[in-house]
């Protein structure tokens, strides 16, 4: 059974891949470690967005659509300048976030929504500028605002900051 999800060269019959088996099953450590190596440098190198729909400047990002600017991407969509995030939607300039939405300048954040300059946030919504909280809505700095006085705060907050 071949893996569809791989871009690296694989054999192509099945007497190749048997010969491929045997010679990786006496393979030294000199020898392991040229071939991933090599392996390494094509990934590298190779831009493509397998899967992806309508990302424009996108590199090494898979089954996303959408997108702009991103980098290492997985199943993402509507995203900008984000990066090695996976499963997110209209998130910005944010990176190793998983399933989050509508993100900006996030980084480490997992199943979160409206979140900016958040770090290590997860299952929180509506969080401005928040570290390591989970489970939280309409926080800024760490400290629970109510929703009206949250929007209120936030709104001047982002003129000043120069966040859209």
């Amino acid at each position: 059974m071949k893996d569809k999800g791989t871009r690296a060269p694989t054999p192509e019959s099945h007497e190749e891949e048997q010969a491929a088996r045997q010679a990786l099953a006496t393979v030294g450590k000199r020898e392991f470690l040229e071939q991933f190596q090599r392996l390494t440098k094509t990934f590298a190198s190779d831009p493509g967005n397998p899967g992806s729909y309508a990302c424009e400047g996108c590199q090494r990002c898979a089954n996303c659509m959408f997108c702009k600017d991103c980098s290492n991407c997985y199943q993402c969509t509507h995203c900008t300048r984000c990066e090695l995030c996976n499963n997110c939607s209209h998130c910005v300039d944010s990176k190793s976030c998983h399933a989050c939405a509508y993100c900006v300048q996030c980084e480490n954040c997992t199943g979160s929504a409206y979140l900016v300059l958040c770090r290590n946030l997860s299952d929180c919504n509506y969080c401005f500028g928040c570290v390591g909280l989970s489970k939280k809505d309409f926080y800024i700095l760490n400290v629970p605002f109510s929703r009206t006085e949250y929007f209120k705060v936030v709104n001047r907050l982002r003129k000043e900051l120069g966040i859209p």
